[in-house]
């Protein structure tokens, strides 16, 4: 993570925010007012509407686009663009790069965050919110497995990008496990095909980076290896929204909803 935190002026933060993280997170804590630049893609994640929209941390564009802003912090995530944010740095502007892996990791970037903006008990309100529903989550999930009979989990396959193959980052997994659900291939990983059929996973969910919910079904059915996984044999190929599993902040728990919701009908035998 790269910081440099200057005091915030007199007319208090004005952040641009690169990453959809945390737009989520600082709308969350009633901070929306703090953000005066976000990219096109937290427009999903949060009400950005009527910000002005800048490039991400990929494709940052004109600096002077992000410097007209007059902006006393920008916050970025990792992985980003070297080439990308060695432009902004050129410049004298406070940067900082959140790297979240896991459940944990995402808590404290609320708590963080939270607290640069001087809403840290709202933040730890999120905190507590955000696992008191995964855990209404998890006995969900073992009631569910009981009254399957199988008392094992969904065997689960989780995939963020088809090529290269990249399965779903670490917090996916941990969600799945709340849902009931075991991740059948190391996470956040490059992964081949050979892999996912070796692993033989119950479910298959696509949750394609930037493509929000368009990631192709049809491909996980085409790809001549995974005929006989039984996620392609029994038509247990589903699509989640990307920025529902793969933005760290408050929207994970709607996307753990959803993935609750299909393996609870995969363990009931019913179609989601």
């Amino acid at each position: 993570m790269l910081v440099a935190v200057k005091p915030k002026s007199k007319n208090g933060l004005r952040i641009v925010s690169l990453a959809p993280s945390a737009t989520s997170i600082l709308h969350a804590v009633g901070a929306r007012r703090t953000l005066v630049g976000v990219t096109k893609w937290c427009a999903d994640v949060a009400d950005a509407s009527g910000l002005p929209r800048v490039g991400d941390c990929w494709h940052m564009g004109s600096v002077d686009e992000i410097l007209r802003l007059h902006p006393s912090l920008v916050i970025g995530s990792v992985p980003y663009k070297t080439e990308t944010v060695a432009k902004l740095l050129e410049h004298p502007v406070n940067f900082l790069a959140t790297n979240p892996r896991t459940l944990a990791d995402v808590y404290r970037d609320i708590r963080m965050l939270a607290g640069l903006v001087n809403r840290a008990p709202t933040g730890e309100r999120l905190i507590a919110q955000m696992q008191k529903q995964f855990v209404s989550l998890a006995l969900q999930a073992e009631r569910a497995i009981r009254a399957s009979g199988s008392r094992k989990p969904v065997r689960i396959y989780c995939e963020a990008w088809p090529n290269p193959r990249i399965s779903s980052p670490p917090w996916v997994a941990e969600l799945a496990q709340f849902c009931g659900a075991e991740m059948v291939v190391p996470a956040g990983q490059r992964v081949r095909d050979d892999d996912v059929a070796a692993a033989a996973p119950d479910v298959i969910v696509l949750a394609w980076a930037a493509t929000g919910t368009k990631a192709k079904i049809q491909r996980a059915y085409d790809v001549p290896s995974w005929k006989n996984v039984p996620a392609v044999r029994n038509r247990h190929v589903f699509v989640i929204a990307d920025e529902l599993l793969n933005t760290p902040g408050p929207p994970l728990v709607a996307g753990a909803k959803q993935l609750s919701k299909i393996v609870r009908a995969v363990l009931a035998g019913k179609t989601p």
